[in-house]
């Protein structure tokens, strides 16, 4: 297995596990020091840093393309419904501008209904007659 560690002095030690370090550092250290200061190149952490950066950046596009698509889609969907609202509100402003005829002429009925709608806050708009030339 290990045998005793020898100093230069030629002595026998009995610590089999101990390891003595030449320039005074921990014997479990694996950093070395040259003596001199070394600056690393921020290179590597800059790269890093910038490929992060894209990244997020083209999750972040790829997200709202998605979001936009669905938008989209939505919007789509809302279309067909407004033109559907339009056609029922037009029938309905049909129907309210022939009970106000109705009313006109004296009809009781008709009276009743327009007082009604009146009483709450619904105004039968009548078109403009006579159109000017």
């Amino acid at each position: 297995m290990s045998q005793p560690m020898t100093s230069p002095e030629g002595d026998s030690r009995a610590d089999v596990g101990v390891v003595t370090s030449v320039r005074g550092e921990h014997p479990r250290s694996s950093i070395r020091h040259d003596g001199g200061s070394r600056l690393r190149s921020p290179f590597v952490p800059l790269a890093i840093f910038f490929l992060a950066a894209a990244a997020w950046s083209g999750f972040q596009f790829q997200q709202l393309h998605l979001e936009s698509d669905a938008l989209g889609v939505l919007r789509a969907n809302q279309d067909a419904q407004l033109q559907q609202a339009q056609k029922v509100r037009a029938t309905l402003d049909a129907m309210a501008l022939e009970t106000q005829k109705l009313a006109d002429t004296g009809n009781a009925n008709a009276q009743l209904v327009v007082e009604e709608l009146r009483k709450r806050g619904i105004t039968i708009n009548r078109p403009a007659t006579g159109a000017t030339k």
